[in-house]
């Protein structure tokens, strides 16, 4: 190729790409941003100089940023309350109450065939056993 790389200048505000930012729970890595173009036809940063626009973060990464606000908490509160728990969920509790290991395994291998993924089936575990912990403290 007859454009090496030496000869292609780096931009002075030019730094490696991943960045990683923590929102909520979860690490996720920042969007890459690209470096600035150099104004040459060839090359890593080839391609035209333009002044670039900010970009507003995505809804799925602000998503995960904010903490649960206190009226979605209350509104999921009444929900559970007036609808209860699908068939599922409570077989998944009467696992849990069973308390066993082999049967919080078997309730998590039921809400990972029901909510599709791994990480999903952990977290309604999760969910279920603080419902049977509420339950046992009021007493039922």
């Amino acid at each position: 190729f007859w454009l090496k790389e030496s000869f292609v200048p780096t931009p002075p505000n030019f730094e490696p790409t991943s960045r990683r930012i923590k929102s909520g729970e979860m690490t996720r890595a920042a969007p890459l941003q690209k470096p600035a173009a150099s104004g040459l036809a060839a090359g890593l940063n080839k391609g035209f100089i333009v002044t670039r626009k900010p970009v507003r973060p995505k809804q799925s990464v602000l998503k995960y940023s904010k903490a649960k606000s206190t009226r979605q908490a209350l509104v999921q509160e009444v929900i559970r309350e007036v609808a209860g728990y699908a068939p599922y969920e409570r077989r998944m509790i009467e696992l849990i109450k069973i308390g066993s290991a082999s049967t919080f395994k078997r309730a998590l291998k039921l809400a990972k065939k029901r909510l599709g993924t791994h990480k999903r089936g952990k977290k309604k575990r999760e969910e279920m056993q603080e419902a049977v912990s509420v339950m046992r403290r009021k007493g039922h």
